[in-house]
């Protein structure tokens, strides 16, 4: 594609991006006045919100990646009956609304958690609630990124090593580990993204002592309207994500290489050792992803039949109407806006960059700049839909960035030189090989918008409530029977978010699910 087409394809979502994100982030910010950017430093108490997020993001990349590493090299050295099924179920936490990870996390180790009912801790209060919330969503971004990467492993580079007599341990670490480097610091940077810009954990799981920058921000707009000391804290948070979105952008467009054809070989455990070693990585993946899922089923089947009365009401069943229409128009509206994204930010860094401004910018801020820079437009299902869309076009454009950047040249340069149009090159052959990524990048987004929460609670009439903010009425009213509902309603979001998985798996993809960088044959 030339450069003179960058600009035309990048217009769609520019413009979008600039009315539904920037133009009201800045309306926010002037709004609150004259903004001090070292305010938040000399307040101890905003500085604690910002060192807090900053360590709790720190803490989740140094724990998922040391979890995740071994995990990964089990998977990508061994061949062992179900790993097929592991690597797609990988995908399960990434796709699992926010809420619904919080209410596992809380049915697992809470206060009335199933590990609180056999005897165990009662994490409730403690920091490491909303830490192990931050692993359950982003381990498998690093398993999946470290399988990629250690298939990337030269064998024949391998097997020299081992014949000089380096030792496994020699092998992975002058050999394995600078190759798989650069995938894990493109994985980090997401996992880092995650957790220092996550609202909705943060918000269920954090309480009044371990919340983060985002539900700060979200306090001091929506019940302080302290919009002068939010403000600053955005501008940090926009900074800091900023440089964080702008390396993971550089690393993802390097990692654009083909696949290698001498990848080592996977091979069946045969000693005791590897065998525990494969058992240890399937247990890891099973505490960490697996458990709080599990919880949400066993407190949902353990509950009353008036918390599974709520299924029928008709507010659920209103809550579930909505949720559904408001996901199928958001993901038209974020294909269209991915595809010219992704299309126009082959060439540039910089529109690659910008592709991140939906996660680096508070969804709080967003939201109330929204309410204040178009109030005709307040409460209005247009505004809510597009800003649905503007959390889940990220997904599409970032799954097609990488099945372009790995897309053979040759096939758009063989249909020019038989007489094809642009227009034609698009449609024969550029989007048929762009399909599976297409439909990964949709499912992604469906699911996304499924479980969207925080423009929800700012944008949305009661009688456009969806089912997580029908999830946070329950859990806002005190007794059980509201708590067993909150458990009951997440079963069924959680189901929701296992019919986008099953969007997915009928995409044909392989074994191995999108990495967060890009696809060495096939696309992100």
């Amino acid at each position: 594609m030339k450069n003179r087409a960058i600009w035309p394809l990048a217009a769609f979502p520019l413009v979008f991006l600039l009315t539904l994100l920037v133009a009201p982030a800045l309306r926010l910010l002037v709004e609150g006045g004259q903004l001090s950017l070292w305010a938040p430093l000399q307040d101890s108490y905003l500085r604690w919100r910002l060192a807090w997020s900053f360590l709790q993001a720190t803490l989740t990349c140094v724990l998922a990646l040391g979890l995740g590493l071994p995990v990964a090299w089990v998977l990508a050295r061994f061949e062992f009956v179900g790993r097929a099924f592991v690597l797609h179920a990988l995908m399960l936490p990434f796709v699992v609304p926010t809420l619904v990870a919080a209410m596992g996390v809380l049915a697992l180790v809470g206060p009335q958690g199933v590990v609180k009912d056999w005897g165990g801790p009662d994490l409730q209060g403690s920091p490491w609630l909303l830490i192990y919330g931050n692993l359950f969503f982003n381990l498998c971004l690093v398993v999946r990124a470290a399988t990629e990467a250690l298939g990337q492993v030269s064998a024949s580079r391998v097997a020299a090593a081992r014949t000089l007599g380096a030792t496994p341990w020699r092998v992975f670490l002058r050999i394995e580990w600078p190759a798989i480097a650069p995938w894990l610091m493109s994985a980090l940077c997401l996992v880092f993204l995650y957790c220092f810009s996550g609202f909705g954990l943060a918000l269920v799981l954090g309480g009044q002592e371990y919340a983060t920058v985002e539900v700060e921000i979200y306090t001091l707009v929506a019940h302080e309207l302290q919009l002068a000391q939010a403000g600053s804290l955005a501008l940090w948070v926009l900074v800091l994500t900023g440089v964080v979105a702008l390396a993971y952008a550089a690393i993802e467009r390097r990692l654009a290489t083909a696949s290698r054809a001498d990848a080592v070989q996977r091979c069946r455990p045969r000693s005791l050792h590897q065998w525990v070693s494969v058992w240890a990585a399937l247990a890891v993946l099973v505490l960490i992803c697996g458990a709080p899922l599990l919880a949400i089923v066993w407190r949902a089947a353990a509950a009353g039949s008036g918390a599974w009365g709520v299924l029928l009401e008709d507010a659920t069943l209103a809550a579930l109407w909505n949720s559904l229409r408001f996901t199928a128009l958001a993901v038209a509206l974020a294909t269209g806006l991915g595809l010219a994204h992704a299309l126009a930010a082959r060439q540039s860094l910089v529109l690659r960059t910008l592709v991140f401004l939906p996660f680096v910018v508070s969804p709080v801020m967003v939201a109330f700049g929204l309410l204040l820079l178009y109030p005709q437009w307040t409460a209005s299902f247009g505004l809510l839909v597009c800003a649905y869309a503007l959390l889940a076009y990220p997904f599409v454009a970032k799954s097609l960035a990488g099945a372009l950047d790995s897309m053979p040249v040759h096939l758009a340069q063989a249909a020019r030189t038989l007489g094809a149009t642009p227009w034609h090159v698009f449609w024969r052959v550029t989007l048929p090989t762009l399909r599976p990524a297409l439909r990964r990048g949709m499912a992604f987004a469906a699911a996304t918008a499924v479980g969207e929460f925080a423009v929800t609670l700012f944008l949305s009439r009661p009688e456009w409530a969806t089912l997580t903010t029908l999830v946070y009425e329950h859990l806002g009213r005190p007794g059980m029977v509201n708590r067993d509902a909150a458990v009951v309603l997440s079963c069924l979001l959680m189901g929701l978010a296992f019919l986008a998985f099953s969007v997915i798996e009928l995409a044909g993809v392989s074994p191995l699910p999108p990495t967060p960088s890009p696809r060495r044959a096939r696309g992100s």
